[in-house]
């Protein structure tokens, strides 16, 4: 269904600082690209939020009806220590402490990254590239910036000459910085360095001899820089030019400032129409980071295994915490928040799983279709999902009417109803009924342990408590079959 010639969105776009009407390139197709995880140690909770605003976004993009093509890479090499290109790569440091290959590294961290996005309920993308997989590519692009006369080659490795570009361009037009600005709060390069100019970035490092991981090139036996390979995949995925561009507002500088000056020094082309950014996740006020300690993993927050949190809390909660705030605020992760999350979480469900057993009414005391319109409003207006959750409440609360007798539906505005909450909730926010989940497996236990007397009974020959069990099962609608292998069920 084409919903989205009704649904007009609007994204704040971080390259114009506003929101603009969203227009694909292609009518009814979606290029999306998501700088994905370095995969040298576990993903913590600060991003993994990114990661579920841009689930968020593919959702409700498929929702409407476009066909999208989301990429979201794997970087699994070239990721130096800090961002002025020194220091080890992260991977090759991590196999060297644990003295282990750095594909051992990848393999690890890749797998539990895909387990917690998994037990998120997240869908996967479209296309999950790699650096590695695509290192003759950014050879490629390397050469062709150098033909454009905008990058340089010392001692083996490649840089791309800033001063030159912003000749012509603007270095610093996402982040809204001034090179000259740059190069006054730039220390002085001391020598050691062979680059021009402090501002400029590496395209190719030669590797030293401590380096692990290297591949040959026409510099050097050496590695891609960081900044490259997103440039590289982008292109080859979704075109010259795509639709948009996501990530943490941490990577707007330098990161997506470099793949800017890269990808459009070899199309010539402004490679992004939306650029859009999630803000940071906060743990005791404090920015949630690695390289602090001050963080917490998602699987942590599943096992209550943390001394952070007073409990175990359900992935669908998190989600749910997670949604209640807009991406691009700042959000503050506590046991509390968790807490107050949890109780809107269960109500939520409750409402849901109630209304499988409205009964129609002569008449509907709600507007139904009023309703849904605005729950799309908040999503047409940047994916707004902290309003979407208010307008699930109010749809909460009419269901709490009826319960009481005190509100109606028809049965065509029941039906629509159902369609819409469960489209909202399950579909678009990726919400899973936990509740529901529990109560079946518990179901299931009973079952289970009815079946089992039901046996010792027949073994007895206590056909009376045996044909009692399975009649009283009947009337539940819970229908035992007895076969060769034992007994099972099924529920009608």
């Amino acid at each position: 269904m084409e919903r989205y010639k009704e649904n007009k969105i609007k994204v704040y776009n971080s390259l114009s600082k506003k929101k603009e009407n969203f227009k694909p390139i292609t009518e009814g197709y979606v290029g999306m690209y998501v700088c994905g995880p370095t995969v040298y140690s576990n993903a913590h909770l600060g991003n993994v939020r990114t990661f579920m605003f841009f689930d968020i976004v593919y959702r409700y993009l498929l929702h409407l009806g476009y066909k999208v093509r989301y990429v979201r890479n794997i970087t699994d090499a070239g990721h130096l220590e800090n961002d002025a290109d020194e220091g080890e790569d992260r991977i090759a440091k991590k196999a060297r402490i644990e003295k282990i290959e750095p594909m051992e590294v990848v393999q690890r961290y890749t797998v539990d990254f895909h387990n917690v996005l998994k037990n998120y309920n997240f869908l996967p993308p479209s296309i999950e590239p790699t650096a590695t997989g695509h290192i003759v590519e950014q050879i490629e692009m390397i050469k062709e910036i150098i033909e454009k006369g905008l990058a340089y080659e010392v001692n083996g490795s490649v840089y791309f000459d800033v001063l030159e570009y912003n000749k012509n361009e603007h270095y610093g037009i996402l982040s809204g910085r001034k090179v000259e600005d740059l190069i006054h709060n730039t220390r002085t390069l001391d020598g050691q360095s062979d680059k021009k100019n402090p501002q400029d970035f590496a395209l190719w490092k030669k590797a030293d001899e401590r380096h692990i991981m290297r591949w040959p090139s026409p510099w050097s036996d050496g590695f891609p820089g960081w900044h490259l390979e997103c440039s590289v995949m982008s292109t080859k995925y979704l075109g010259e030019q795509f639709d948009i561009h996501g990530g943490g507002m941490d990577l707007k500088f330098p990161h997506h400032e470099c793949e800017i000056a890269q990808s459009k020094t070899c199309s010539g082309k402004t490679p992004v129409n939306y650029w859009m950014h999630t803000n940071m996740l906060l743990l005791n006020s404090q920015k949630m980071a690695k390289s602090t300690g001050n963080f917490i993993l998602p699987n942590e927050i599943l096992s209550g295994e943390n001394d952070i949190l007073p409990k175990a809390f359900a992935a669908s909660v998190v989600r749910f915490f997670n949604l209640q705030a807009n991406y691009r605020s700042i959000l503050d992760f506590s046991g509390e928040a968790l807490e107050a999350s949890e109780k809107g979480h269960t109500k939520l469900m409750e409402a849901v799983n109630f209304l499988d057993k409205i009964a129609a009414g002569k008449i509907s005391t709600f507007n139904v279709q009023e309703w849904e319109n605005s729950c799309y409003d908040a999503m047409n207006d940047d994916f707004n999902t902290p309003i979407l959750i208010a307008n699930l409440f109010e749809a909460v609360k009419v269901i709490n009417h009826i319960k009481e007798q005190n509100a109606s539906l028809t049965a065509p505005d029941l039906f629509a109803f159902k369609k819409a909450l469960n489209g909202f909730v399950f579909d678009i926010l990726g919400l899973t009924n936990e509740n529901s989940k529990d109560s079946s497996e518990k179901i299931n236990g009973v079952v289970e342990l009815l079946i089992k007397l039901r046996k010792e009974a027949r073994e007895n020959k206590d056909w009376a408590l045996s044909d009692q069990i399975r009649d009283e099962l009947i009337v539940l609608g819970i229908q035992l079959k007895d076969g060769k292998e034992g007994t099972t069920f099924s529920v009608n």
